[in-house]
């Protein structure tokens, strides 16, 4: 099932929304790794996940899997449930088993999408979960997902770009907001260089 519904969005963002990937050659092979995006619309994951090499696991808010049919599809595609707004102890369990076991984990530090497009404050449990798991952060920006069927435009070009990974050290245990704060200040750097062009 992975593979097919990555096949038929692939098409339709080379096809319909011209998309352009930059940077996959800044994620690390062969090791769990975290990429770590801006939150703007529902496409976000999706794009994410077929702009990255290989399978890529999300945290997904439980919500999502108790909806029919759509919580055990995105059950088979790697998601797992998080609760928002607290610290969801089995979720940062889950997240640091499968880095461990060497996949990707897609993560929107934010924790809920951004109404206006721009980028809010990070959640300390992207930087925990780094730490824990001793895996790189990849800073992700996600742009033009937020603008279909909006302003005028109908079919907007979608562009996904990795930034450099991030790697954290034991002596940032100690203070995650001020690792968190770097992952978002990197992924506003990629999303202010994008604006800048």
């Amino acid at each position: 099932m992975y593979n097919l519904l990555r096949f038929l969005f692939r098409t339709t963002f080379q096809i319909v929304f011209r998309w352009q990937v930059k940077g996959v050659e800044n994620i690390p092979k062969n090791q769990g790794v975290i990429i770590a995006a801006n939150h703007i619309s529902l496409w976000d994951p999706p794009v994410i996940g077929c702009a990255v090499p290989g399978k890529v696991h999300f945290m997904a808010k439980q919500e999502l899997f108790k909806i029919p049919v759509f919580g055990w599809i995105i059950s088979r595609l790697n998601a797992f449930p998080v609760k928002r707004g607290t610290a969801d102890r089995n979720a940062i369990r889950e997240a640091i088993n499968r880095l461990r076991q060497g996949n990707v984990l897609g993560i929107f530090p934010e924790g809920t999408r951004s109404k206006k497009g721009t980028l809010g404050a990070g959640e300390p449990g992207v930087a925990l979960i780094a730490l824990k798991a001793g895996v790189p952060v990849v800073p992700t920006a996600v742009i033009g997902t937020n603008q279909v069927l909006r302003n005028g435009k109908i079919l907007p070009r979608f562009e996904v770009i990795f930034g450099k990974p991030i790697y954290f050290n034991e002596t940032q245990r100690d203070n995650l907001e001020i690792a968190s704060d770097l992952i978002m200040r990197e992924i506003g750097a990629l999303l202010a260089n994008r604006q800048s062009d």
